[in-house]
């Protein structure tokens, strides 16, 4: 193993957090985890006496978010690894769905991560050496009809993970984007928002997936321990990943996905073609 390291990590109460959180701390590292109320600080403070530290936050406190990382910086040392973790997923017809679904969606999703980066990223630069892991999700590459806002919100952190990584690696700075497939956390469970139907043209597409969907909450195939063991792998690599996959779902679905791209613009490249002056 490499030596000790700092995590940042947010949302640490369950799912991918708690895992990573746990799988670090068995590793020896430090990890600072945030949860959103004092009972889930004390619960987690109580995994390690000496190296799990909580901190309270809403990560659409923008503000707070800037706060709580300078006071980490200042009060317990050096964060080495910023890994944003808190998300959920909003299922619900895009038409269903109203703007505010959208936007609290985004808020949590791609703002509330954007504003941990910028809020490490100075005490980074200074170091010249750091690391970013940013949980995406297959479908930050796939898209499936009902969850649009949420694929949405992860193809926007792929995209902001994959540019930034470029305007950091100069600095020393790693940046990595982990897109999971379907694992065993609460995200199909008690962490999804789920709009109310409403048009009933939609229903013979989405009613039979939303009901596959809670049929198979807690039965998916990925372990999230052993997800936690991947990103400690990545996080100890000399030269990470800008972009790593979970799940054998996941790299299969992928991988159709581009294949059928790949087809599509061949199909379509004389017209592509046809626009050059």
């Amino acid at each position: 193993m490499s030596t000790s390291k700092t995590l940042f990590i947010t949302g640490v109460s369950s799912g991918f957090g708690r895992a990573l959180a746990e799988a670090a701390l068995a590793a020896g590292h430090r990890v600072i985890g945030t949860v959103r109320h004092a009972e889930a600080a004390a619960s987690f403070e109580a995994l390690n006496a000496t190296r799990a530290f909580a901190r309270v936050l809403d990560v659409t406190d923008f503000a707070a978010v800037e706060r709580t990382i300078a006071g980490v910086e200042t009060d317990i040392g050096s964060i080495d690894v910023l890994v944003n973790n808190a998300g959920y997923g909003h299922e619900g017809v895009m038409e269903e769905s109203s703007l505010d679904d959208m936007r609290r969606q985004f808020d949590v999703n791609v703002f509330g991560a954007v504003a941990a980066m910028r809020a490490v990223l100075p005490f980074m630069r200074q170091r010249r050496r750091g690391h970013l892991l940013n949980i995406t999700s297959m479908g930050g590459y796939i898209t499936m009809p009902g969850i649009t806002y949420y694929c949405g919100s992860k193809f926007a952190l792929e995209g902001i993970s994959e540019a930034l990584g470029k305007e950091v690696a100069p600095l020393g700075i790693a940046v990595t984007a982990v897109a999971p497939g379907s694992f065993r956390t609460d995200w199909a469970g008690r962490s999804m928002v789920r709009t109310p139907r409403s048009i009933a043209d939609y229903d013979a597409l989405f009613d039979p997936i939303r009901q596959a969907r809670e049929e198979k909450s807690g039965k998916q195939l990925g372990d999230p321990r052993k997800a936690a063991q991947a990103m400690l792998a990545i996080i100890d690599s000399d030269q990470p990943p800008a972009h790593l996959l979970l799940g054998s779902d996941a790299l299969g679905l992928v991988r159709d996905k581009l294949q059928t791209l790949a087809s599509e613009l061949d199909t379509w490249e004389p017209l592509t073609r046809s626009t050059d002056g």
